[in-house]
């Protein structure tokens, strides 16, 4: 059974970083592709960054580049999210997602999900 744990939000001031880890489990982590995706309220999810550790295959979204960097450690199975230079409209549920292949694919082609975790930034 795929399992996919998200940890590390929380509060924190514009500016600010946080770093969200996701615990996965009950798949070939090496081939898979493992997304964040965020989801403000009101608003559609929209993806955030994307690794696949076999190659490095990343993506992260024009709104996010330069301030978040996503990573692997497949001995740990884990994907981190280190998220810099944070800013009130990054605010939003944060979820990770797995797919078997690559990560250039939208939200609907990901068909395991964690339950996500808060990640608020006041200004």
């Amino acid at each position: 059974e795929v399992q996919l744990v998200e940890s590390g939000g929380g509060l924190v001031q514009a500016g600010g970083s946080l770093r969200l880890s996701c615990a996965a489990s009950g798949f070939t982590f090496d081939d898979y592709a493992i997304g964040w995706f965020r989801q403000a309220p009101g608003k559609e999810r929209e993806g955030v960054s994307c690794i696949r550790s076999s190659d490095q295959d990343t993506y992260s979204a024009h709104s996010v580049k330069g301030r978040f960097t996503i990573s692997s450690d497949s001995a740990k199975r884990t994907v981190y999210l280190q998220m810099n230079s944070l800013k009130p409209e990054d605010t939003a549920v944060y979820y990770c997602a797995a797919r078997l292949g690559s990560c250039h694919h939208g939200p609907s082609d990901f068909g395991s999900w964690g339950q996500g975790t808060q990640v608020t930034v006041s200004s």
